[in-house]
C-alpha cells in the first residue's frame, strides 16, 4: 500500500495535470488551519482569481473513513471558510462519492476518479476501476489480542512508541505486536519518526475501522434489575462491590458516557467486570432478569485489554475513550450519535 506521503505527492500532480492553466501553484504538506492540520495545502491562480484547496489524505477510501474526513474537512472549512475541502485516496468507490458530493465535498484519487466544484470550475470524472484492490482484509487486524495494540495506541494518539513499550502496554508478545505494526505501517495509518519510533498517522482512520469489525455484543452479558432507580450513587455501590471483590471494572455504554460527558443521560448501566459477576450481583441485592428486563448489566470482557487506559471520573473507572466509542458506535439507536458526541467533546479525532 502506498504511504501517506506518496499519495500525497501524486493527488499533487493530479491536481497539476487537472489544472493546466493554474498559476502560482504552491504546496504546502501538513499545514496547520487553526486547530486542524491539513495533509495538503494548495493555493494557486486561475485568470485573476486566487484559489485554495485543502486536502484530506484517506488510507482507505472506504465509507466508513469518508464519513470521518467529511467531519475533519467541515472543521477546515469552518476554520477557513474561503478554502475548497477535498478528499483523496488510492480509490473512492461511487458509494463514497455520493457522501463526500452530498456534503458538497470535492474528491480526487489516483484511480482517475474526481470531483472538483468551485467558482467556475467543473471537472468530474467517475466510474474507474481501484487500480490497486486491497489483497489482504482487515479481520486480523481487529482479532481480539490484536486489537489490544490498536487500542493502546487511540488512547494516547500523540505518543511516540518503541516497539518494546507498545508490547508491552498491550499485553502481547514483541513477534505479535511487529506485526500488528507492520500491518498498520501497510495501511498508512502509523507512521515511524527519525528515532524509529511508532506514531498513529490516521488515527480516525484506525478507530472507524475498528468499529467495522466490533460490537460491544462480542462481550457476554449478564443482565439483572437492581433494587432501586439506577444512580451514579449506585454505580459508586457497583465499584466498592467490585473493589471487595478484587475485580477489575469499567463502565461503558451510558453509564461511562455520563461520566466523561456528565450532562448525557443514564439509561441503565453496562459495566465491564472480570470474572463470575453472581457473587458481586448478590452483595448489591440485584435479582437475575432478561437483559430486556434489567437496568444493570455487567458485561464478561471478550478480551482482558478492555480494561487498558481505564479513565478515572469522580473516584469511578470508565473504559478508555476509544473502547467507549466503539462500544456505542452499535448500541441501539442513538448509539453512533453518542458515539459521535463522545468524539467531538473528548477524543479530538
Amino acid at each position: 500500500m502506498l504511504k501517506s506521503a506518496e499519495i500525497r505527492r501524486q493527488v499533487a500532480q493530479r491536481l497539476r495535470e487537472l489544472l493546466p492553466k493554474a498559476r502560482g501553484w504552491d504546496e504546502s504538506a501538513d499545514a496547520r488551519i487553526g486547530s486542524q492540520t491539513a495533509d495538503l495545502l494548495v493555493k494557486f491562480r486561475l485568470g485573476e482569481q486566487e484559489h485554495t484547496l485543502v486536502i484530506e489524505v484517506c488510507s482507505l477510501g472506504q465509507p466508513r473513513q469518508i464519513r470521518a474526513a467529511v467531519t475533519r474537512l467541515g472543521e477546515v472549512r469552518r476554520e477557513l471558510p474561503g478554502a475548497h475541502p477535498v478528499a483523496a485516496a488510492v480509490y473512492i468507490g461511487p458509494q463514497s462519492a455520493r457522501i463526500l458530493k452530498g456534503n458538497n465535498l470535492g474528491f480526487i484519487d489516483l484511480s482517475g476518479n474526481c470531483y472538483l466544484a468551485f467558482d467556475n470550475v467543473l471537472i468530474e470524472k467517475e466510474g474507474k476501476r481501484n487500480v490497486r484492490p486491497s489483497t489482504r482484509p482487515l479481520r486480523s487486524l481487529f482479532a481480539p489480542r490484536a486489537t489490544r495494540v490498536a487500542r493502546v495506541l487511540l488512547a494516547e494518539p500523540g505518543r511516540a512508541w518503541r516497539l518494546e513499550e507498545l508490547a508491552k502496554a498491550a499485553e502481547v508478545s514483541l513477534g505479535h505486536a511487529y506485526n500488528v505494526v507492520k500491518r498498520l505501517e501497510e495501511l498508512v495509518w502509523v507512521e515511524r519518526d527519525d528515532s524509529q519510533r511508532i506514531r498513529l498517522a490516521k488515527p480516525a482512520d484506525l478507530l472507524e475501522s475498528w468499529c467495522e469489525s466490533y460490537t460491544w455484543r462480542a462481550n457476554e452479558v449478564a443482565s439483572h434489575l437492581a433494587p432501586e432507580r439506577v444512580t451514579r450513587r449506585f454505580m459508586a455501590e457497583i465499584a466498592r462491590a467490585a473493589a471487595a471483590a478484587g475485580r477489575r471494572y469499567a463502565f461503558t455504554l451510558s453509564a461511562g458516557q455520563s461520566l466523561v460527558a456528565p450532562h448525557a443521560r443514564l439509561a441503565g448501566v453496562h459495566c465491564y467486570l472480570e470474572g463470575d459477576p453472581a457473587p458481586v450481583a448478590a452483595t448489591l441485592g440485584l435479582r437475575p432478569v432478561a437483559e430486556a428486563d434489567g437496568n444493570v448489566h455487567f458485561l464478561a470482557p471478550y478480551d482482558p485489554g478492555v480494561f487498558y487506559g481505564a479513565l478515572e471520573k469522580g473516584g469511578l473507572k470508565v473504559a478508555c475513550l476509544p473502547q467507549l466509542y466503539a462500544d456505542l458506535v452499535h448500541h441501539e439507536r442513538s448509539g453512533r450519535e453518542q458515539a459521535e458526541h463522545l468524539r467531538r467533546e473528548a477524543m479530538g479525532y
